[in-house]
């Protein structure tokens, strides 16, 4: 798995520093804020050397030789509790400040990744597992808060702590200052290996997490399946066996995490000790007082914690470094059907009498390249026409309606709606002008009224009116709470028919010029059918309307019927004279009849 190199690191950085350009203010409090947490966090050590020089009567600060040795601790000791409490109050209003930023950041970069999603087409959802999205969305986004909240100002607080605390060690005493320094290059040599095996280990570990949500959710989805064919063994071994894989790839980054830790924690003590046996030797040829000696071994133990803190928060940014990655990925793939900006609207066009009209031009499809699943179609539904898409599974029926409702763009040719070219209307436009009801019904957690409405705006009596026309008010009163009957996801407290009959209100509801019904009625008794047919011509008044039917029988009255197979029209006609003709819609036809007829 190729990782990118450190230029592309920053480069990704540069794509997502927008984000934190909207709090750049509270930002810039945070940097200030670093300036007297590292002056206060490297006075300390000189504040305890200098009490243990006045106590052993050594060379001390001028201004405490007035100063008697109780007076002077007591002035020393006020000044470190001074210390002290500012670096308390500054850290947290700093930590609270940099969190906030960070969860905004979150927030923000999360709405902008699901809009995004939510554009791309249907293809792309094809090919990405659920799961997959899920982890992106989730872990990866709070990865890549964490890193602009306690990582990029942890890391820059950690520097200017480093380069304060060096600075002061300098004007200390310079021998001693070196070999702290000198012990600094080994530690950032090992750091920065053990960081980028720490990276690649993160990047296989995210990768497996999004195997793992994907099979998680595709068994909770599926769950009747995986239960009614006794595959709960073999479903939890393919489980473990990715979580077995999960688990591996995180024992990497741990370790690879923990070495720095130790390798950290190891060097600090060599540091210690070669304080200690420098500054003893110095302080035994009267070279260095021995105040300002335990001053070095505060000063050896506070440059290497915020060293250790740096290397913490480098894991954390390696986190966010492939949260990055993926998320740019997802970003960068593009939405393949976009709306034009020269769009052309229904209502300016003025062409009132060919409202519902469809016409397909030469169009040829393809799910794959060279795969084409529709070829060289060419038909008109004229307004107010009824036509059902009869053929063979996998003749291009529902094609046809996705390429209609332009959830793919045609291979080749094009597709005009009242005599404008799709690819010219805007989305919402198009899909407004049309009402689908598919098979299954998807209802989403909520009320009745919001599955009804989805999310635009519509009266009460307008919601009501919508399920009187569609013969479902009745059902829906029997409701516990009627229209405000809460609705578990994907409808489990429903019926299929009647998950089945909300579809049927929020199509009346919009009252589209063109209905599409795609196997509308399967999943509904004889009774509820009938009921819901009567509502089905109610709608169909004025409308164009295409139906996908597999009962044949259903389609004896619509205006016109084209036969597909293999993607090709092949026939064209009522139902009577597609029987007269004698050819795959007959023998279609009379095979049904044929079956019909033999069942009990």
């Amino acid at each position: 798995m190729q990782i990118k190199t450190k230029e592309n690191d920053w480069g990704l950085l540069l794509k997502i520093a927008p984000y934190a350009k909207r709090n750049s203010s509270i930002l810039l409090i945070s940097l200030v804020l670093l300036i007297p947490l590292s002056l206060a966090g490297a006075v300390q050590p000189l504040l305890v050397g200098q009490a243990i020089s006045l106590l052993r009567k050594e060379p001390t600060w001028s201004f405490l030789s007035t100063y008697s040795v109780s007076n002077g601790l007591n002035l020393l000791g006020f000044i470190l509790l001074f210390s002290i409490i500012i670096r308390t109050v500054f850290q947290s209003v700093q930590g609270f400040l940099v969190q906030k930023v960070g969860q905004e950041i979150t927030a923000f970069i999360r709405d902008d990744l699901f809009n995004h999603i939510t554009s791309l087409s249907s293809s792309f959802f094809h090919k990405t597992p659920v799961g997959k999205l899920v982890t992106r969305i989730t872990n990866d986004v709070e990865a890549l808060g964490d890193v602009f909240a306690t990582g990029a100002i942890g890391i820059l607080s950690d520097l200017v702590s480093i380069l304060v605390i060096i600075l002061t060690m300098f004007s200390l005493q310079w021998q001693l200052a070196s070999l702290l320094v000198l012990m600094l290059i080994p530690v950032t040599a090992l750091i920065i290996y053990f960081q980028r095996q720490y990276r690649k280990a993160n990047y296989i570990a995210r990768e497996e997490l999004s195997t793992l949500n994907s099979i998680l959710q595709e068994n909770v989805v599926g769950i009747n399946i995986v239960q009614l064919f006794g595959r709960e063994k073999y479903n939890s071994e393919i489980f473990k066996v990715t979580n077995d894989r999960y688990r591996d790839a995180v024992d990497k980054t741990i370790f690879h995490d923990s070495a720095v830790s130790a390798t950290l924690e190891w060097i600090s003590l060599v540091a210690i000790a070669g304080v200690l046996w420098l500054g003893g030797l110095l302080v035994l040829g009267d070279n260095l007082s021995f105040g300002i000696l335990s001053a070095f071994i505060l000063y050896s133990q506070r440059l290497f914690d915020p060293l250790r803190q740096f290397a913490d928060k480098f894991t954390m940014f390696q986190s966010g470094f492939t949260a990055i990655e993926r998320i740019n990925e997802l970003m960068s793939i593009p939405a393949e059907i976009k709306d034009r900006e020269d769009n052309i609207s229904f209502e300016t066009k003025g062409e009132h009498e060919k409202i519902g009209e469809i016409r397909f031009e030469n169009v040829s499809f393809g799910y794959k390249p060279d795969e084409y699943v529709l070829k060289n179609l060419n038909f008109t539904i004229n307004p107010g026409e009824k036509v059902a898409l009869v053929g063979p599974t996998g003749a291009g029926k529902s094609s046809i309606i996705r390429l209609l409702c332009r959830l793919y763009e045609p291979t080749q040719g094009r597709i005009l709606v009242d005599g404008i070219d799709i690819k010219d209307i805007t989305q919402k436009e198009l899909r407004s002008h049309i009402g689908v009801i598919l098979q299954e019904s998807f209802i989403f957690a909520g009320d009745v009224k919001r599955n009804i409405t989805l999310g635009e705006e519509y009266s009460f009596e307008e919601i009501k009116k919508a399920a009187e026309i569609t013969n479902i008010d009745t059902f829906i009163d029997r409701l516990p709470l009627g229209y405000d009957t809460p609705l578990r996801e994907r409808g489990a407290n429903l019926s299929g028919g009647q998950k089945q009959l909300l579809a049927f209100a929020r199509v009346a509801i919009r009252n589209p010029n063109i209905l599409v019904l795609d196997e509308a009625t399967s999943s509904l008794d004889v009774a509820t059918e009938a009921d819901t047919q009567q509502a089905l011509d109610k709608l169909l008044i004025n409308k164009t309307a295409i139906i996908i039917a597999h009962r044949l029988s259903t389609i004896r009255n619509v205006d016109k019927i084209l036969v597909l197979k293999h993607g090709e029209l092949i026939e064209s006609g009522n139902h009577d004279q597609l029987l007269t003709e004698n050819g795959l819609y007959a023998s279609l036809y009379k095979l049904q009849m044929l079956t019909n007829f033999s069942e009990p």
